[in-house]
């Protein structure tokens, strides 16, 4: 009993309602309602604040939720390793990325060995990507710049030069490559805290003492390359990211050492997990 209590408990926290969490399980919402009031009412304690239809963990929903975050990836895991035992290699693999690039060529190289195996990407910056791997909503992130954290563990897989892109009509669009100072007053594109790449541009400006003028800060590489080619200002993106445009060019920066390192993350703890390092072993052979 007290199995499926927590796993009503965990359904309704990880998809913050009562309706959404029984579709999910596939049983009624009173049932579901429930359960969770038997777990609160037999240890005495209050999970959920209940807010009209909106709820909240509560500080011990919280604790507990974290609980049953590892409990839920472990009873994945032994699925997994069960279904690796006859065979069948099934199962689903999620991944964190920060961008298709890398995560295309890794997903095809993975398929090829695991065919069976279903993979699921969700898109995000590096934080948010790392905040995916900590709560168990990612089996693998690929992601840039890794925070120093027990809880992940890292394998390097590429670095790659950041590099300006303009559109036709910028000076630049004729030159080979330009120098940290012609960067200096320049209308600038700059992706949302949390993305390595303007982590890594940030920090190269304030090392050169260069000034820009920020127009737009934008949370996709798509919108920023629409601003980009409107002419709106300039841009950065990782030299393996920039895809050909008529419109578009990207020039190297050729006195400044800018740079994105990108890295295989996942739970220390899940470091036995089959899955992941199936994953791993068949991401970094592609790429070698």
């Amino acid at each position: 009993m007290l199995k499926s209590e927590l796993r009503s408990f965990h359904a309704v926290a990880k998809h913050q309602g009562f309706s959404r969490a029984a579709k999910a399980l596939n049983i009624s919402q009173p049932t579901l309602s429930t359960q969770v009031k038997l777990l609160e009412q037999r240890y005495c304690v209050e999970l959920f604040n209940r807010l009209g239809r909106e709820i909240r963990l509560t500080g011990q929903g919280e604790e507990l939720f974290k609980v049953t975050c590892r409990l839920h990836q472990a009873e994945q895991d032994a699925e997994s390793l069960l279904e690796s035992f006859r065979g069948c290699d099934a199962g689903t693999l999620t991944i964190a990325a920060v961008g298709p690039f890398h995560a295309t060529d890794m997903i095809i190289a993975f398929k090829q060995k695991f065919p069976l195996i279903n993979v699921d990407v969700a898109f995000g910056n590096s934080t948010k990507c790392f905040e995916q791997i900590l709560s168990f909503d990612a089996d693998v992130g690929i992601i840039a710049e890794v925070p120093s954290d027990p809880r992940v563990r890292t394998l390097p897989y590429s670095t790659h030069d950041v590099v300006v892109f303009v559109n036709a009509d910028h000076p630049f669009f004729t030159r080979e490559e330009i120098r940290m100072s012609d960067l200096q007053g320049q209308d600038v594109i700059r992706r949302e805290a949390g993305s390595t790449t303007r982590v890594a541009v940030e920090k190269a400006f304030a090392e050169h003492e260069i000034s820009v003028q920020t127009v737009l800060e934008l949370g996709s590489r798509e919108a920023i390359w629409k601003a980009v080619e409107q002419g709106l200002g300039i841009g950065f993106v990782a030299d393996f990211e920039f895809v050909p445009h008529p419109n578009l060019r990207a020039v190297p920066i050729s006195d400044a050492n800018i740079q994105t390192n990108y890295y295989l993350a996942f739970l220390t703890e899940r470091a036995q997990s089959r899955l992941i390092a199936s994953f791993c072993d068949a991401a970094i052979a592609q790429a070698e």
